[in-house]
């Protein structure tokens, strides 16, 4: 996370996250929720992903903490925060990758989960292809729970294809005109 910037959770749900990685903004739909992150001291407002109400280059970087699989429209939604970050600056998308073992048996499972009924898993190549068609240029990549039943904690490892969670980062670029 980019540190002493201005950031934005983008489905902050309970703002468990954005609390720990000390994010002060954030957006959802849910209302319990919200009532949740106003008691961890966080500027929030009801909303959804695909219809930011932010101005242009309202903020330096935009997270996506788990909350890519449970929007309606990803695609419209990463173009909005292409929309609310400022040139120069950041989206960050951390998710369960739908190919990798975790992702496998929350699918298989997903009928029977309160929590994932509703998810769309991705893949990193199709999130990757949602954030170049946005206009955005990875950065990194890194992957970890690489062994889901290790007991220490494990260190990131760069690109994807071994862990199960991913995090991409990609930056919003000047735009390039010609005549």
């Amino acid at each position: 996370m980019p540190v002493g910037k201005k950031g934005i959770e983008i489905g902050i749900g309970s703002g468990i996250f954005a609390e720990q990685l000390g994010i002060n903004f954030g957006i959802d739909p849910s209302e319990s929720m919200l009532a949740l992150a106003r008691k961890r001291n966080l500027n929030v407002v009801k909303g959804f992903a695909e219809n930011l109400p932010f101005p242009d280059g309202s903020f330096d970087f935009a997270a996506f903490i788990t909350s890519i699989c449970f929007i309606e429209h990803p695609e419209k939604a990463i173009s909005e925060a292409y929309r609310i970050i400022k040139t120069g600056g950041k989206i960050i998308i951390a998710f369960i990758d739908r190919n990798s073992n975790l992702g496998q048996n929350l699918i298989k499972d997903k009928e029977g989960s309160k929590f994932y009924r509703v998810a769309t898993f991705y893949s990193v190549p199709e999130v990757i292809k949602m954030l170049e068609v946005a206009g955005f240029t990875i950065s990194d990549i890194v992957q970890t729970l690489t062994n889901i039943n290790a007991l220490g904690v494990e260190q990131p490892l760069k690109g994807f294809g071994k862990g199960s969670f991913v995090v991409i980062s990609a930056e919003k670029q000047e735009m390039a005109y010609t005549d």
